[in-house]
């Protein structure tokens, strides 16, 4: 988050989308099983229905044993994942920030079709893997539009753990006229025509150096759907719930001018500072090992770690959505996921379980009173609420870490965290972000961590 209001890219590139070249994103050849698309009719009784959130995830080892593979296989244990079995085949890829071609193997797996509970206007792929050097992978989308008609295969990420192999990207210019990619997003061009997402499929692509033993490991994939209406104000919440946890406070700005080829520095490391908070509440550490590039003398060097390896090397920025869900899974008994949620009383679930948000919201300076700023596009903790109901945050843009932790009048806060337009600094009709968040949270999480999280839709 930068000081000044700023366009946010989703409010540039919607205003964007009517002249988007259509083109679709080619990555590397991979095997496309068009097998008949057969309804994963289990999915719709394990989901939990929400009025304009729809979330499927495959994360267990029966689910990996139902879509369709070519090269990869499941494997059980107690966090089934998907590994390269026998390759399918040997792809070249040049990788566009660095100019590098090599050659890749390659398996596929491919999920059953997922019919929206609510037809979307929106959709958001997240996935938690492991990638050792080597090897990585790739994350795409197939949509059936509302008319029975279909999107491309739509690339949603190329993403490894490290940044040696290749470097983490999205993928720009993917359009079919009808629908488009924004970096994370995948957006129906006109939702007022009517024009919804109605079901899809995923497909991942696992890749590893020729000749080698090393695999990729998938433990989860998913995509959360949304149709989220047009407002500037929601209803008010009544405050339910009193309790603070305790998570660790980092500041963004005293990176401020450090390792500015992440995208310029901790003036805009609001995600990935997020990120650490929370991933560290849950015990997460940084080895020494890890922490050794970082110049000895910067104070909490993990934030700067975890700026490069949340870092979008085509959106030039750390705060690409599903690749710092995908950061937080790197450590141990963690899962991320990228969702939104309808309300207040929703987080106060999570928190009441113990389980912290990260979430986006834009606001003018004097829409959130003692913030201070103003901002298109800004990332910040949820750790708690007061005896009153109001929102206590871990907000990054603070001058210290000591004065990290904020609190937040909860009417203001729930207002422009959940709506979809607003008023920016010029007057003009900017977006809202709808209530995203992402959510991290143990592999093998409690009953009342699991009760809560399935209050809000996430399966786990």
């Amino acid at each position: 988050m930068r000081r000044a209001e700023q366009p946010a890219r989703r409010t540039v590139l919607a205003a964007a989308v009517a002249a988007a070249a259509v083109t679709a994103g080619a990555g590397p050849a991979a095997a496309d099983p068009e097998a008949a698309m057969t309804t994963d009719t289990a999915d719709r009784a394990r989901a939990v229905p929400a009025p304009t959130v729809d979330n499927r995830a495959w994360i267990s080892y029966g689910d990996w044993r139902g879509g369709t593979a070519m090269g990869t296989r499941p494997v059980p244990g107690t966090r089934p994942g998907l590994v390269i079995a026998r390759p399918a085949g040997t792809a070249d890829y040049t990788d566009p920030h660095t100019g590098t071609t090599a050659a890749w193997e390659y398996g596929t797996w491919t999920s059953p079709v997922h019919r929206l509970t609510v037809p979307a206007t929106e959709a958001i792929v997240s996935w938690n893997a492991r990638t050792p050097a080597g090897t990585w992978i790739q994350a795409e989308i197939r949509g059936t539009y509302s008319d029975g008609t279909s999107t491309p295969w739509y690339v949603m990420g190329r993403w490894a753990a490290g940044d040696q192999d290749i470097r983490r990207t999205s993928v720009d210019d993917q359009s079919d006229g009808r629908s488009t990619v924004w970096t994370d997003t995948l957006a129906i061009d006109a939702p007022s025509t009517g024009l919804r997402l109605a079901a899809y499929r995923l497909r991942l692509t696992l890749y590893r150096k020729p000749g080698t033993k090393a695999t990729p490991t998938v433990w989860r994939l998913g995509a959360m759907g949304s149709d989220v209406p047009d407002r500037f104000t929601v209803p008010a919440s009544a405050p339910g719930l009193a309790k603070e946890l305790a998570v660790p406070r980092y500041s963004q700005e005293i990176h401020k001018g450090r390792y500015p080829e992440y995208d310029n520095g901790g003036e805009a490391w609001c995600s990935p500072t997020s990120s650490q908070m929370i991933i560290e509440y849950w015990g997460g550490r940084l080895t020494e090992e890890q922490l050794a590039w970082v110049d000895p003398s910067y104070t909490d060097p993990q934030v700067c770690h975890a700026a490069r390896f949340t870092y979008d090397y085509q959106y030039g920025g750390c705060g690409n959505w599903p690749f710092n869900a995908a950061y937080a899974a790197t450590f141990k008994g963690l899962q991320g996921v990228v969702t939104r949620l309808g309300s207040l009383t929703d987080l106060e679930r999570l928190i009441a379980a113990g389980i912290p948000a990260i979430t986006s919201q834009s606001f003018l300076k004097e829409e959130l009173t003692g913030a201070g700023y103003g901002t298109a596009g800004h990332l910040m903790t949820v750790i708690g609420f007061t005896a009153e109901g109001d929102v206590i945050a871990n907000d990054p843009f603070s001058p210290t870490d000591e004065a990290v932790r904020r609190v937040y009048r909860r009417r203001e806060w729930e207002n422009i965290w959940l709506r979809t337009k607003r008023y920016n600094a010029s007057g003009k009709v900017a977006s809202g972000t709808g209530g995203i968040c992402y959510l991290y949270f143990p592999a093998r999480p409690s009953g009342a961590q699991r009760k809560a999280l399935a209050a809000v839709g996430v399966r786990v």
